[in-house]
């Protein structure tokens, strides 16, 4: 078993999901064994937060459009949800035996409120370098300006053309393939409007992998690029990507419709510029 604290390195704290196995386990493990892990923050939702959420995805698409959003989440329950639960824990198993440090012992707080007081004491108090936000809130700047070099997001998605949620899928739908991808970026008080460190993707199967696997595979297939920026950012030597005059536009949730042309369109291997 590989040394849990590591002097020298950028110290991090990762601000998490609790139910998420892959960021609360795998990720975990990633960070404690590339740079020094201080302090994890996992998410303990409550359903007041769960009904803000709601809120704000009627007033995005409307009451009709929010019932085709329902009928993915059904759709997802019933036919998706169990292979690719079944993919999470084999995935988990494959990181831990890949980065093999046990993080059971760093400090860790449970919170239903990630700009909460408890949460800026608590990064007070572990003094990280930098803090990965893996998250569904937007953080206050009270809180992602406490970390001495920064937040950052890895954004599945990429900027600006697929910023806010659930990019990869949007792509997909889209048939704007060469963005199915992640952006690694520097949190500021926008919606993923930070500077960027770094895009990227993987060989993905648009027939075989569900988009929630795409979307974690688009992150954990790049950790080894993702480490080396991260460690730049605290030496200072990072380099922001430029988006020039690039077309920049927000994506929420899953629509059933939406699912269903797209997989359409990928069994029949219609390109890009067919499904514009």
């Amino acid at each position: 078993m590989a040394e849990l604290h590591r002097p020298g390195l950028p110290r991090v704290v990762l601000m998490c999901h609790e139910g998420d196995r892959i960021d609360c386990e795998g990720l975990t493990a990633w960070i404690a064994s590339s740079m020094d892990l201080v302090g994890v923050i996992k998410i303990r939702e409550g359903r007041d937060r769960m009904w803000q959420r709601v809120h704000r995805e009627v007033r995005r698409v409307g009451l009709l459009r929010f019932l085709d959003v329902l009928a993915f989440r059904l759709y997802y329950r019933l036919f998706l949800s169990r292979r690719d639960a079944t993919w999470v824990a084999d995935e988990v198993a494959r990181l831990k035996s890949r980065y093999p440090v046990d993080p059971a012992g760093v400090m860790t707080l449970i919170t239903a409120d990630p700009n909460g007081p408890a949460v800026k004491a608590f990064l007070r108090w572990v003094r990280p370098n930098l803090m990965l936000a893996r998250c569904k809130t937007l953080l206050k700047q009270d809180v992602f300006g406490v970390p001495t070099h920064g937040t950052y997001v890895l954004h599945p998605g990429i900027c600006p053309e697929y910023r806010n949620a659930h990019g990869c899928f949007w792509a997909l739908v889209n048939r704007d393939l060469e963005r199915v991808g992640m952006t690694l970026l520097k949190v500021d008080p926008g919606v993923d409007t930070g500077p960027m460190l770094l895009q990227s993707s993987y060989g993905f199967d648009e027939i075989k992998e569900s988009h929630t696997v795409m979307q974690y595979r688009v992150v954990l297939e790049n950790l080894n690029g993702i480490t080396e920026q991260l460690k730049s950012a605290w030496r200072g030597q990072a380099k922001p990507l430029t988006s020039g005059k690039r077309k920049s536009a927000t994506w929420g949730q899953p629509w059933l419709s939406a699912y269903l042309r797209w997989k359409h369109a990928a069994r029949q291997g219609i390109p890009r510029e067919a499904g514009r």
